[in-house]
């Protein structure tokens, strides 16, 4: 049997989530993605969300069918246990680092962002790198915030 791998795609990143009000508000009305699907287990008491943006290329696309999916993983119950925080995996030892959001206009997104009390990690004026910024989603994943010049109207 044999397999092309000119035909694999990345399709998406996996988050497990505390509280799914919380990262829903943030990944669609601050940062503009989509609800693509969802897939609510009561039995297993779990709840899967897909996001992504909408473009002419994805536009009609299954969620299959789609590249840089992010899927948010909620464990029914989690938002009311105080007990309850993932590892992002930007503590002390490092090791996975974060997804990437690129924007029309770096300064006035991260404006935009503070409107809506998002916490920075790192403004773009901090540091060496001018050209880049960091925020944290409501369960501390990190996302960086990249201009990118062919959004520009």
């Amino acid at each position: 049997m044999a397999t092309d791998i000119s035909k694999y795609r990345y399709n998406h990143t996996m988050y497990r989530i505390k509280d799914p009000k919380a990262s829903l508000k943030f990944y669609t009305e601050i940062l503009g993605m989509k609800l693509l699907d969802e897939h609510h287990s009561n039995e297993s008491k779990f709840s899967l969300y897909f996001l992504g943006y909408e473009d002419p290329a994805s536009e009609g696309l299954v969620r299959l069918a789609r590249q840089g999916v992010l899927e948010l993983t909620h464990n029914h119950g989690t938002e009311n246990d105080p007990n309850v925080a993932y590892n992002t995996g930007n503590g002390e030892n490092g090791g996975y680092g974060h997804i990437a959001v690129t924007v029309d206009d770096l300064q006035a997104a991260c404006a935009r962002f503070d409107e809506f009390g998002v916490k920075f990690v790192k403004r773009p004026e901090e540091g060496r790198m001018k050209h880049i910024a960091f925020i944290a989603d409501p369960d501390g994943y990190r996302v960086e915030i990249l201009e990118n010049p062919m959004l520009k109207a």
